[in-house]
């Protein structure tokens, strides 16, 4: 439990929360220990914004639920949202089993036309536990049969590249980055998704090209920039789609 509990606090920390001090790391050291008997899927990270969403938006909604690679696109490139009836809904350090848990509030509740589901990074890095990846694959299958089954359609973001995580020195990723990516992309062509490979747009032929991010694994606003391309291309084609038929209420 120590070492899950550390494992936690150094992804609070390692966040997109840029130019933090020691005594802001601590805290949010802190706050992410204390969340992990309170509220472990911290539910109450964006309830407030999302009850000052509209009912209705001028333009299609799209809703990004994902980890810090999510939540650093908004905290760094807020325009690509704000202008377009986007919502970001990363959670710097999440794993799949966290997002499933706030999927409804957080997605479903937003009645958006497309969420794109980035999942994955933490879960390889067993920030909540050991987790194996047909676990994963189950979380992920489940969150996009709750968006179908709510006439939502889906794209599934690739993992990013990553040669290591500096919060899990000596993991492997990269082999692993790709299976799940490439399951990713085979589970979208038969479920009638969208993969949006971010991969092969931020990936050097050895890891995340360095000019692209600030570690290794989150991308920075030139990260950010190659990506948005891949986002804006993978929305259009989902919305060309005709919506799942829905089948709740």
């Amino acid at each position: 439990m120590k070492s899950l509990i550390l494992a936690l606090s150094l992804m609070a920390v390692a966040t997109p929360v840029f130019a933090q001090t020691e005594d802001a790391k601590a805290k949010a050291a802190r706050e992410a220990e204390e969340r992990l008997h309170t509220d472990w899927a911290w539910l109450g990270r964006y309830q407030q914004a999302n009850a000052a969403v509209p009912a209705k938006g001028a333009q299609p909604r799209v809703v990004f639920i994902g980890d810090s690679i999510t939540q650093g696109w908004f905290d760094m490139v807020p325009a690509f949202f704000a202008a377009n009836n986007r919502f970001g809904r990363g959670i710097g350090g999440q794993t799949t089993p966290q997002m499933v848990l706030r999927f409804r509030q957080d997605v479903i509740d937003l009645k958006p036309a497309v969420v794109q589901i980035m999942a994955g990074t933490n879960d390889i890095a067993g920030n909540t536990g050991p987790m194996t990846p047909d676990q994963s694959k189950a979380n992920i299958m489940t969150m996009a049969e709750l968006a179908r089954a709510h006439g939502i359609r889906v794209i599934l973001a690739s993992i990013p590249p990553a040669a290591n995580f500096p919060w899990r020195p000596g993991l492997e990723t990269a082999g692993k980055i790709a299976a799940m990516n490439a399951w990713l992309k085979t589970y979208a062509a038969q479920t009638n998704s969208t993969y949006a490979d971010y991969w092969t747009a931020l990936h050097d032929g050895k890891a995340l090209r360095a000019t692209l991010t600030y570690d290794g694994v989150h991308p920075n606003k030139d990260g950010y920039a190659v990506m948005g391309p891949v986002a804006e291309a993978a929305i259009r084609t989902a919305l060309a789609k005709p919506a799942p038929k829905a089948i709740a209420r």
